[in-house]
This record gives C-alpha cells, sequence and structure tokens, in this order.
C-alpha cells in the first residue's frame, strides 16, 4: 500500500473507512513525516501529543459509527486561527506567550467534522508578505529546489507554513488565509491545490485580523475534490460573524467530476502584462486549449480597471491593518516592554513587537487615513474599488469562469526580493482583484517553469459559486496531470 503520509485527504478518508489504516497510524506516519520535515521550519508549534489524543478518539468514534466529514484525517493550522488553549502567534513577537482560552469558528468547524490538529503553522508577521520570510520565527523554506541550485527558495506567503507542510507530503491538507493571494500564490509557487473561498463563506471570527474586509480562510490541499472536503468541513454561516454570509453549504465534492461541457471562460486582455514570462503566458494559453477540449467555450473578457487593483490593494489593505492592529499595546495580552509611562510603554512595545514590514504597513495605513490625505488616497481606492467589482459583475453576465495565471513567476530564492517591497508586492498582481471583490478562486497546479518549479492556473468564479470553480479546477487538474515531486520528498 501508498505510504500512508503519500495519501491526499479523500485518498485517506476511503483508507480509513475500508478499515485498511486507522487514525492513528495515519497521524503517526505525518508526525515522522513532519519531524524530517523540521528543516522547512513551517511549524511555529508542533501539537503532536494532542493529535494523537485526538486521532484515539476519531478512532473511537469511527468504531461506534460515527464519523464527520474529516473523521481521523490529520491537517495542519495556519497560526493565524486561535485554538483553545494552543499557543497562537501570528509569527509576531507582540504575541509572544498569548494563549487564547477560546478556538475560532472554523478550526471548530474542522474539529467536529473529526479531523487532527497536527500543529500550527509559519507564516509571514500577521500575513503581511508573499515570501513567508517576514516571520518573527524564521523563514520557511520551500520542499522544492532548482535543478543544480541548493538555495533555499521560497514557498511563497503568507500561508508559507501550511503550504510547505502538504507539499513535502507532512499533511495531507492545511487551512490558511487569503488576504490578496495569500493561499493561491503559495499554493502555485509549492505545486498543490489553494482555495480562496467567497468573502463570507468562512468564518472569520476568531482569526487574527490583518485586512477584515479582505481575509478570508480557505484550505491548501494536494488535490481539488480535497480542497472540496476541506471547504465543505470548514464552511457554514457563523453568528459571532457579521460579514459571514447565511447561506447553505452543499456538498462540493458530490458533482465535482460531472465536467465543464458547454460552460462559459472569460479570458481577460489586461492580464497579459508587460514583461511577463513566456512560460507563464505559454501555460495559461494551454489551460485554455485544455478547458476548449473538455467542452468548455472560451472568450476574451475586458476588466479595465485591473490595473488599479495593486495599488488599490496597497490602500485598503494597510489601511484596515492599521485599525486592527492598533489594538496590540501591551497593556491586555502579549508582549509588554518597559513599566514606565503609558505613552513610552506604547511605542517601546509596538517597535519592539512588529518588524520591519508590519510596521511598513501600519505607517501608510495611518498615512493614508489622515486627516489631510484620507480624500486623496483612501476615498479614491474605495471608488476604484467599486469600478473594479463592477467590472466583473458585467462580465459575469455572459461568462461562467475566469482563467488567468495564479503569479507572474515561479518561486524565487529566499532574500531574493526582500530589500524591494514593489518587486514582492507585484507577486499578487493576479490574486488581488478577486480579493477585493471578494470573489471565490483557486490556483491549480498545471505545470512546471524551465527550472522546474512548480506554475499555477487561476479560475475565479461568481460569488457563491465555488462548486463550479471546483468543476473547472478538477477538468483542468485531469489534463495537467500534474505530478511532480518536490526534491525534499524524493530526497526523503
Amino acid at each position: 500500500m501508498t505510504a500512508l503520509n503519500e495519501l491526499g485527504l479523500a485518498e485517506a478518508r476511503d483508507v480509513l473507512g475500508r478499515g485498511e489504516a486507522s487514525s492513528m497510524e495515519l497521524t503517526e506516519a505525518h508526525i515522522r513525516a513532519g519531524e524530517a520535515a523540521r528543516p522547512l521550519n513551517a511549524y511555529i508549534t508542533e501539537t503532536f501529543e494532542r493529535a494523537l489524543e485526538m486521532a484515539a478518539d476519531a478512532d473511537a468514534r469511527r468504531a461506534k459509527g460515527e464519523c464527520g466529514i474529516l473523521e481521523g484525517l490529520p491537517v495542519a493550522v495556519k497560526d493565524l486561527f486561535c485554538t483553545d488553549g494552543v499557543l497562537t502567534t501570528a509569527a509576531s513577537h507582540i504575541l509572544d506567550g498569548f494563549v487564547p482560552p477560546y478556538e475560532s469558528t472554523v478550526t471548530a468547524n474542522l474539529w467536529r467534522q473529526g479531523a487532527v490538529m497536527l500543529g500550527k503553522t509559519n507564516l509571514d508577521e500577521f500575513s503581511m508578505g508573499s515570501s513567508n520570510d517576514t516571520s518573527y520565527y524564521g523563514p520557511v523554506e520551500s520542499p522544492w529546489r532548482r535543478p543544480g541550485d541548493n538555495r533555499p527558495l521560497v514557498p511563497g506567503g503568507s500561508s508559507g507554513g501550511s503550504a510547505a507542510l502538504v507539499a513535502a507530503r507532512a499533511a495531507p491538507a492545511a487551512i490558511g488565509t487569503d488576504t490578496g493571494g495569500s493561499i493561491r500564490q503559495p499554493a502555485a509557487f509549492s505545486g498543490i491545490v489553494g482555495l480562496k473561498p467567497t468573502y463570507g463563506r468562512c468564518s472569520r471570527w476568531g482569526v487574527v485580523a490583518f485586512a477584515s474586509s479582505l481575509d478570508q480562510p480557505g484550505p491548501l490541499t494536494r488535490t481539488v475534490r480535497d480542497a472540496a472536503l476541506m471547504l465543505r468541513a470548514m464552511a457554514g454561516h457563523d453568528a459571532k460573524d457579521s460579514t459571514s454570509a447565511p447561506i447553505p453549504v452543499p456538498n462540493f465534492e458530490e458533482n465535482i467530476a460531472s465536467g465543464i461541457k458547454g460552460l462559459k471562460v472569460g479570458i481577460p486582455k489586461e492580464y497579459v502584462l508587460d514583461g511577463m514570462p513566456p512560460e507563464i503566458d505559454k501555460l495559461w494559453r494551454q489551460g485554455i486549449t485544455w478547458l476548449e477540449e473538455a467542452g468548455a467555450q472560451t472568450r476574451e473578457i475586458s476588466l479595465k480597471h485591473t490595473k488599479y487593483a495593486l495599488p488599490t490593494y496597497y490602500i485598503v489593505a494597510p489601511a484596515e491593518a492599521s485599525s486592527n492592529l492598533a489594538r496590540y499595546d501591551g497593556v491586555r495580552f502579549g508582549l509588554r516592554v518597559g513599566n514606565g509611562e503609558l505613552d513610552d510603554m506604547y511605542q517601546r512595545t509596538r517597535g519592539q513587537g512588529f518588524g520591519v514590514e508590519v510596521r511598513r504597513r501600519v505607517l501608510i495605513g495611518t498615512y493614508v487615513l489622515s486627516a489631510g490625505y484620507y480624500d486623496a488616497y483612501y476615498l479614491k481606492a474605495q471608488k476604484l474599488r467599486t469600478l473594479i467589482a463592477e467590472d466583473f459583475t458585467s462580465a459575469f453576465g455572459e461568462i461562467d469562469v475566469i482563467l488567468t495565471p495564479t503569479a507572474p513567476s515561479a518561486a524565487f530564492a529566499a532574500g531574493e526580493k526582500s530589500d524591494d517591497p514593489i518587486a514582492m508586492y507585484i507577486n499578487d498582481v493576479f490574486t488581488v482583484p478577486s480579493s477585493l471583490t471578494g470573489l471565490p478562486a483557486m490556483s491549480v497546479p498545471a505545470g512546471l517553469s524551465a527550472d522546474g518549479l512548480p506554475l499555477g492556473l487561476q479560475v475565479i468564479a461568481k460569488p457563491f459559486d465555488e462548486a463550479t470553480m471546483l468543476r473547472v479546477g478538477f477538468a483542468l487538474e485531469a489534463a495537467a496531470g500534474f505530478d511532480a515531486r518536490p526534491d525534499f520528498v524524493a530526497a526523503g
């Protein structure tokens, strides 16, 4: 039988269902793989002992015929989700020692469906980054390498720890959050599937906030079917979250393989960028061909305000971050530096507690919200956000989904772009528009770069139409037949 840590989520579910392995055995296999993956620095907190206890409980429930959607299946959790009794840091020094006395809604949903928690994964501090090198706990390394080049590569960010563990076969699935591409971009860099649901599909309650109108939890998995399985377990209306949508959660897996014949796929002409690597454009064209061969109809569309999406995002997101992060002052929880005057304690705590990128974005956000610049920057950005959303609404009057590249390049070397914030921000150029508009979007691994690194294609769908998006992703996955493995796994 295939090694247990090589199984995807749905495969592992079926193995447990047939009695070929227990949850304890499955969990132990992933704990061993997690221990072997420690050089990647993908975990902030390992919860292996708790995982074994949860696995034993899952086996006991299964013996009584009580099985949830994810019964006995191990998953990793981005350390942005509050977990009752388990350190939660958002990868920031300012949350040192913070152990929540409550559980986020999404993780509570997972445990209710029988999932087993392997640990809390590393991320860019407060989710601010595209490379997972802004963490207070050190950067995460990708399990991938360029042939003949042993320099560490980034796994993408901010959900890089989650992506690295799934790609390295140390977890069959993980959860992350996506604000401007923080699930999809690391999925593309790591050769796995990453899904950002419609804003409001998954509760944000108990998730450490970056930008409240943009943040959305979602799954990272090795297959599209696994993403459908995870999303069904994670999603649902939550009265504790005022932005949570009171919409039923379908069985996303049910019709995933029903085909895409007759679906209309939009190809936005504005996503052809000056200087875009030819291999990205080539893969995009190949994706169009795959969907047409599967029976879909493709047509060019225009999203004319796309060029404003990135600057709009980098005004709106820092503005919301500056407001959300005002709560970290050393008074109520986490780090406290100094015991003298209150203002001095605030300054010392925030100055030492926040990293460089977080301080940069808080300063940008404070600036654009200030009295002299609110109208010039923030108000204009909100107007542009509305225009960008109207472009998508108009396009979806004629099409069912949109196909684009996920990222403008393959993974780059660790530290390669750290000194150039603009170059780092451009990594989100294809993912930000759907974040600003709250649309569901997912990245599917579709090929390799000239350097042998993963490349992804992105599917964007109508609000709350993740079912159609998953069908298209499933068709892309089948056509691409992506089966490349990271060097880290091959070497193991």
